[in-house]
């Protein structure tokens, strides 16, 4: 079953194609078909380009999820370091290991101000 795409949907898809996919070019649209891209237009959830929804598409988890499912989208959660929404995995608490490493080095960082007696005004 098909559905109207949201506002932040078109957006996400638009960004995807024009940045990540290889079929796409600026000034021909897609290459293969040689006319505008069809997923730049798309209004609906149904038939996607098989290319954008094996190649580029993954590289959005969250919009993935909310393509892909039939009922209504999986619970998704800010992430505490940089606010980008991802899919929680188990115990996941950053969509990144970057991220991950950053909140690490600044929870040690707070703990060592702590520890050492310094004073951090916010």
């Amino acid at each position: 079953m098909s559905r109207e795409l949201t506002r932040e949907e078109k957006a996400a898809i638009r960004k995807l194609v024009t940045r990540w996919c290889a079929n796409y070019d600026k000034e021909y649209g897609c290459l293969p078909l040689d006319c505008e891209c069809y997923m730049l237009g798309k209004c609906w959830t149904g038939a996607l380009c098989r290319y954008f929804r094996d190649a580029v598409l993954p590289l959005d988890p969250v919009l993935e999820a909310a393509l892909r499912s039939e009922g209504p989208p999986s619970e998704t959660r800010p992430c505490p370091v940089c606010g980008r929404l991802f899919l929680p995995d188990g115990r996941t608490r950053y969509c990144s290991e970057a991220c991950a490493g950053a909140a690490l080095r600044r929870q040690k960082r707070e703990y060592m101000r702590k520890k050492r007696g310094w004073v951090v005004e916010n």
